[in-house]
């Protein structure tokens, strides 16, 4: 896959950090304070309907600063990063040509990497290996096939969500292809070449204070009416795509109402896939360079953070 260079260098923000970590507040007050707009980096935030469970901001403060990114597809729909990346940058060009601060706010890594700059060109895809391995997925289970990347690219599989079919087998057949795993292919890490002109903000918390977080946010998604929420979407006439359906708090409770465990079992394995999910973004996070990391105390107020995120602003 290829994302062009952006024709023009726009200053773009970027406030990201693992999930949990207050990226979304930390971004809302700061857009306030500097006359900013926000491009969502959140790959489960494109998805109309899917509020809940993907944190998103409310309708009052979208009212107050203006988001983009959100809301843009519908969930029975697959969604590529080039899509996404093609949204982000109609909407960088808009906030720039406003007069406004371009503010990039998420934790979905591939999409920051990819926004900020590109992803390279992987061999084409190959149908009879893709068709194999998603036969196998379906048979042996998307573990197994997580499992056999670990063993080949274990760098990859450190980065690569367990519940992310497309990642593992777009993965798998690059190696099956070229004999050489994905990891090794992608020297613009090494040698990246900017599409904006990149700040890069990051707010890091303890692993205990980001599990408290998570499990704090897991119980508050309860309580607002997660289960509800998922319910509604598996009511509709075309139903969730599986990559909508994969998504974290989406997928334990599809196994709820489908009758595989019980309630209290699938918030536990919310929190249990959610810190999982926090560790893969360590790790991708640890890839990316020239950040600007925020050590965030527990219970630290929001307007300290936005101080101290303001020092890299100008």
């Amino acid at each position: 896959m290829h994302i062009p260079e952006s024709p023009a260098m726009t200053r773009v923000y970027f406030i990201l950090g693992c999930t949990a970590s207050g990226k979304g507040s930390v971004g809302r007050l700061l857009a306030r304070r500097i006359g900013g707009q926000i491009i969502s980096v959140d790959s489960m935030k494109v998805y109309r309907r899917m509020d809940i469970g993907t944190g998103k901001p409310s309708q009052t403060d979208r009212a107050e600063v203006p988001h983009h990114c959100i809301d843009i597809v519908e969930p029975s729909e697959s969604f590529s990063v080039a899509r996404y990346v093609d949204f982000a940058d109609k909407a960088i060009a808009g906030i720039d040509k406003a007069g406004d601060v371009v503010l990039a706010v998420g934790g979905t890594a591939l999409y920051i990497k990819a926004l900020s700059a590109g992803l390279f060109d992987g061999p084409g895809a190959d149908a009879e290996i893709r068709a194999e391995l998603k036969r196998r997925a379906d048979t042996e289970g998307l573990t197994a096939l997580h499992e056999e990347l670990a063993r080949i690219d274990p760098e990859s599989a450190g980065r690569i969500h367990p519940n992310d079919e497309k990642r593992i087998v777009r993965a798998l057949e690059i190696f099956a292809l070229t004999g050489e795993p994905i990891s090794h292919l992608q020297k613009q890490w090494d040698n990246p070449k900017p599409r904006y002109d990149c700040i890069f903000i990051g707010l890091r918390r303890t692993r205990e204070d980001t599990n408290r977080q998570i499990n704090a946010r897991v119980k508050r998604m309860v309580h607002q009416g997660l289960r509800d929420e998922v319910a509604a979407l598996l009511s509709e006439p075309e139903g969730l795509s599986k990559q909508a359906a994969a998504a974290l708090g989406y997928a334990e409770m599809i196994e709820q109402i489908n009758g595989k465990c019980t309630l209290d079992e699938a918030v536990e394995q919310i929190k249990i896939n959610t810190r999982q999910f926090a560790k893969h973004q360590r790790t991708w996070f640890r890839r990316f360079r020239d950040v600007h990391w925020i050590d965030v105390a527990e219970d630290a107020a929001v307007e300290i953070i936005v101080d101290e995120a303001a020092r890299y602003v100008g």
